[in-house]
């Protein structure tokens, strides 16, 4: 199964995730996966809803088979068996232009400051915060490159001015303190040859909403949340945004609003930015 994985290019995270659901298929089965039968795939999803695993995870269980059973094993009859689990898709929690400002100048140090600001200025997923290098800044077309986001996909995001200075103020501060390297990465990790993790980028999250007085349950995403939401509540098209947040299909996109109003697309982070 991993030389499956490896051959059609599933990211490394997406392969330990699948084998962990297998290895819990496993022990459930109490023998290999390989002698699984229709039932036993049906009693696994039974024991899944009855212990209270949550969809998501269920889900994730379905696909992790669905690969075992489809490509690895080549029982095809027995990946139709596996449900998919529906659940309502909630509006996530969002931050007001006025929190965003105070979570920022919370952020414990110029680097998360930076980092945070990216997350919602360009509305970015935190695995794409902390994968960015100083490379990927194009301030000549005010881009950020995104290299294999989700879906492995390369794309675009938006850098408006106010972001690049932002990020500017971290590069001199990097440069000064000696952990930026040319061509390095955009935010080091311990140790300047390593990223940031998304674990310390969470941790900062909150560190600094906790700082900033701050309630809700804040993440990462929801500062990537709050990017599309203050772009909808300025009546930019949908399908913009949907391009923005590198979305593949509009119906995720959809579920910030029913009915979005055409405009130009500037970043939230424009009215903010300079309080930063």
């Amino acid at each position: 199964m991993l030389e499956d994985m490896a051959m059609r290019g599933l990211r490394e995270a997406t392969q330990r995730d699948y084998i962990r659901f297998v290895q819990t298929f496993a022990a459930f089965l109490g023998r290999s996966p390989e002698t699984a039968t229709a039932d036993d795939l049906r009693r696994f999803q039974v024991h899944q809803a009855a212990t209270g695993v949550q969809p998501p995870t269920i889900n994730g269980s379905v696909s992790a088979l669905r690969f075992l059973f489809t490509v690895t094993l080549d029982r095809q009859e027995l990946s139709r068996r596996l449900v998919l689990a529906r659940y309502p898709r909630k509006l996530p929690e969002v931050l007001s232009v006025e929190e965003v400002e105070r979570l920022l100048q919370a952020a414990p140090g110029a680097k998360y400051r930076a980092a945070l600001g990216t997350a919602y200025g360009a509305g970015l997923r935190v695995s794409d915060v902390a994968s960015l290098k100083v490379d990927d800044i194009d301030s000549t077309r005010m881009l950020i490159r995104i290299e294999e986001g989700k879906g492995r996909k390369d794309r675009n995001a938006m850098l408006s001015p106010q972001l690049l200075e932002l990020l500017r103020l971290w590069w001199r501060e990097g440069r000064r303190r000696g952990v930026m390297l040319p061509h390095g990465w955009l935010f080091p990790g311990r140790s300047r040859l390593d990223p940031v993790s998304t674990r310390q980028l969470n941790r900062a999250v909150h560190e600094a909403a906790e700082v900033a007085g701050i309630t809700k349950r804040v993440s990462p995403h929801t500062l990537r949340h709050s990017f599309a939401t203050h772009l909808l509540e300025q009546n930019v098209d949908i399908r913009v945004i949907q391009v923005l947040l590198g979305h593949s299909k509009l119906d995720t996109t959809a579920l910030y609003t029913k009915s979005p109003r055409a405009r130009s697309a500037p970043s939230p982070a424009r009215s903010n930015s300079s309080r930063s």
